[in-house]
């Protein structure tokens, strides 16, 4: 492990698993290199041996003890065989084949245990060649024949293993014990391979102690960030190219985490450059000193995380290319293993939120990349993504007024002109850090890497569905459970989310809008829906189970009450969400501006990551689907919105001595809109509150409906400044023009705020005028 902590006397402590490694050598076993940081800011390398990557298989019936040695070396000998040359000198392929109890978390089984086979394999590259020759069938003995196994747990990431069996998630404090590690020195047997500060070895990766989040370990480390761009002087009407057009500067900005202002600020230019308050010009001859001196930097100032505009498509491949192209052979060594060279690789990634996506990853063992585009583009729905427009949007700043089109010009010109585009090339490095800040990525970030227990790289190159298998796999650890491994193959479609039909209109009186809070999460914890409760008609009767333990779905599924067997999925759940009150307890009492930020974060996390497991369920290219459990999740959402819509109507009647009838007058996934034609906004409140109670009353706990907020024109609040709150309209929708959107809310303005319709057509009129006249 690689990063940073403080060395002490019983051990050192150390944060954020970031990468792996192999060894080969003597013991044949896998060596889990980690890059952590120590607390008084040191970068530590820990080089974690004995841990080797296994899998199982169901047990053949009849199968013993006694048959395992046999299993192994007949295993050993196919593996072995099916290595294309061996040039490594491999001998033991498998390590072990162990007999042991457990259980698949597919299906309810009484909690009745079956024989299974854990097969450990030397290094990861084996275990597909193991899996492949045990899918297609397997005789490990004379006279038996051969036999076919499924597998489990089979497609699970190395470093997830890892993670999960010695409690390590991501972004924690990891402890190494005094007496348990050797630091690694240049005269040892064993050299240091890296440019950490420390770097050592721990002899068995159960001496690795991980410390949860909570209390002093709570705290993030002082991790150090560098925020980069560069300039490239192009040809006129042609985007730059690595191959021709050269790199003319590049701004740094170093900073600590939890710290506003950099104590890096500097330019590499080439060529002579007038000197910048507050900030060091370094000035060189050629291309190829600037390029070196800046890898040189790199390695020097040893940042955890790199930041920046576009850095992950644009700056760092574009450097990598052209420090290529001139030659300079030290460049690509620009990350924490001193031997190892960084390079691109081209990646096409997919999915529902981002669509499908062209990306470059460059490799920076030891170092996080945190390109704040992909940040955006993943995280928030934006009409542009320019760093201008997004400066604006988030800090009402922008950059400096430098057009591409005079870049070069203003580099063929003098020292003063080289300066205008410096100041612009760092004010360009210094906007992602204040992003970085304002937004709390990196915060936010670090917190899903905890809630979830995954590498904070994870999160930014991986989907969803990681999350969720991080977080069932160590759940499903603690009740011996296994994961089945599937073949990734398209499922059958399932209907989603109900919308009861909008009744149109104009309505002057207030609409209270009450919102079911997690929703989803709640019907599949007061249900008990999950992988461990799911039945069929054939298990009913073979577990003797009477109608009282168990439940038909609305979409013809059954599960066991959670009487019978609590679901795996439904305990996470209540973990999440019970973490998550804790958190926005103490974000309540909590003083440090600091430490508020990281709790927000925290509750975020926890929130995000309770809403995806019914998401992993029902992805129906994932890698444990059950479209038993997410469409009768939606089939319970369709008929709570329904009897909802029911219960109000029913209710609230002149009949039952109210005022008025009321009215629900849309509804979607998780909320519905009524109209109780309530004289006041008070009223309505009231009666929003009364129906949420009610409601919530006629559902099983921990369903529970809210009041969220009430519609009205003259709806004031002393403390919050009103505004129009528009849903899928043009003024919100990113398909069309500026200033198609800036008309619509203009007019929207004048008739619901300003109740005047004439001088909203005459609006719409005078525009129109306007662009007809251009």
């Amino acid at each position: 492990m690689s990063g940073r902590g403080s060395q002490k006397q019983q051990g050192g402590a150390a944060s954020a698993a970031k990468r792996r490694r192999f060894n080969d050598d003597d013991d044949d076993d896998e060596d889990y290199g980690r890059s952590t940081f120590e607390q008084a800011g040191h970068s530590v390398l820990v080089h974690v041996h004995g841990f080797n990557p296994y899998f199982f298989v169901p047990a053949p019936e009849g199968f013993s003890p006694a048959d395992c040695h046999s299993f192994k070396q007949a295993l050993n000998q196919a593996v072995l065989k099916d290595l294309r040359g061996n040039r490594e000198g491999i001998v033991e392929a498998v390590v072990a084949v162990r007999l042991v109890d457990k259980e698949s978390i597919y299906g309810f089984h009484r909690n009745r245990k079956q024989p299974f086979l854990r097969v450990t394999v030397a290094l990861q590259r084996l275990m597909a060649p193991a899996k492949r020759l045990l899918e297609q069938g397997f005789s490990w003995q004379q006279g038996r024949g051969s036999h076919c196994f499924s597998l489990y747990e089979a497609n699970i990431d190395f470093e997830i293993r890892f993670m999960v069996d010695t409690g390590l998630v991501g972004c924690c404090w990891v402890e190494l014990p005094a007496g348990k590690y050797t630091l690694r020195e240049k005269e040892n047997r064993l050299a240091p391979q890296s440019r950490c500060q420390l770097e050592a070895d721990v002899a068995s990766w159960s001496d690795v102690v991980a410390h949860p989040a909570e209390g002093v370990w709570s705290k993030v480390a002082p991790l150090r960030i560098l925020s980069f761009d560069i300039e490239c002087a192009g040809r006129r009407g042609v985007f730059p190219e690595p191959e021709r057009d050269p790199v003319i500067q590049i701004a740094n900005m170093v900073v600590r985490h939890g710290e506003t202002d950099p104590f890096i600020r500097n330019v590499f230019t080439l060529g002579t450059c007038a000197s910048i308050v507050g900030s060091q010009v370094l000035s060189f001859k050629t291309e190829s000193d600037l390029l070196a001196a800046w890898s040189a930097f790199v390695r020097d100032v040893d940042p955890d995380v790199i930041t920046g505009y576009n850095i992950q498509n644009f700056d760092m491949p574009y450097l990598l290319k052209r420090a290529a192209t001139l030659k300079v052979q030290q460049f690509p060594f620009l990350g924490r293993i001193s031997a190892t060279k960084s390079t691109i690789r081209e990646a096409q990634i997919q999915s529902k939120q981002m669509g499908r996506r062209e990306n470059k990853w460059v490799n920076m063992e030891g170092r996080v990349q945190l390109d704040l585009l992909q940040i955006l583009f993943r995280d928030y729905k934006l009409r542009s993504y320019s760093l201008n427009a997004v400066s604006y949007h988030f800090l009402h700043e922008q950059k400096e007024d430098v057009q591409h089109s005079i870049i070069t010009e203003l580099q063929n010109g003098n020292e003063q002109t080289r300066r205008r585009l410096a100041v612009y090339c760092l004010k360009d490095a210094y906007l992602p850090l204040r992003l970085m800040d304002k937004l709390m990525c990196l915060v936010n970030y670090m917190e899903m890497a905890r809630v979830t227990g995954v590498p904070l790289t994870f999160l930014l190159s991986r989907g969803q569905q990681v999350k969720v298998i991080s977080q069932l796999l160590r759940k499903a650890k603690e009740q011996d459970l296994l994961l089945p491994t599937q073949k990734v193959e398209q499922g059958d479609e399932y209907t989603g989310a109900t919308v009861i039909e909008p009744v149109k209109g104009y309505y002057t009186t207030p609409i209270a809008t009450l919102d079911f809070s997690s929703l989803y999460p709640s019907i599949m914890m007061a249900h008990n829906l999950c992988y461990t409760t799911l039945l069929d008609q054939a298990s009913i009767a073979k577990y003797s189970l009477q109608p009282d333990e168990y439940i038909k779905t609305p979409c013809g599924s059954y599960f066991a009450k959670k009487n019978v067997r609590k679901g795996l999925l439904p305990e996470i759940l209540e973990q999440l969400l019970n973490a998550r009150k804790r958190a926005k307890d103490d974000l309540k009492n909590e003083t440090d501006e600091f430490k508020k930020r990281v709790l927000d974060g925290r509750q975020l996390a926890l929130k995000i990551s309770a809403n995806s497991v019914y998401g992993f369920t029902g992805a129906q290219v994932g890698k444990l689907p059950c479209l038993d459990i997410s469409s009768s999740v939606t089939a319970f959402g369709r008929t709570m919105i329904m009897e909802t819509k029911r219960y109000v109507e029913e209710r609230y009647t002149v009949a039952n001595g109210y005022a008025h009838d009321a009215k629900v007058i849309y509804g979607d996934t998780d909320s519905v809109m009524c109209r109780f034609n309530a004289a006041t906004v008070a009223d309505a409140m009231k009666l929003g509150r009364e129906a949420a109670d009610y409601i919530s009353s006629k559902f099983p706990p921990p369903i529970k409906l809210e009041f969220e907020k009430v519609y009205c024109l003259y709806f004031t609040k002393p403390d919050k400044h009103d505004k129009m709150d528009c849903k899928g309209i043009e003024t919100v929708r990113r398909d069309n023009s500026p200033l198609v959107a800036n008309l619509v809310n203009a007019c929207l303005h004048k008739i619901l705020i300003d109740r005047d319709p004439d001088g909203a057509v005459q609006h719409a009129k005078s525009v129109i005028s306007d662009l007809l006249c251009n």
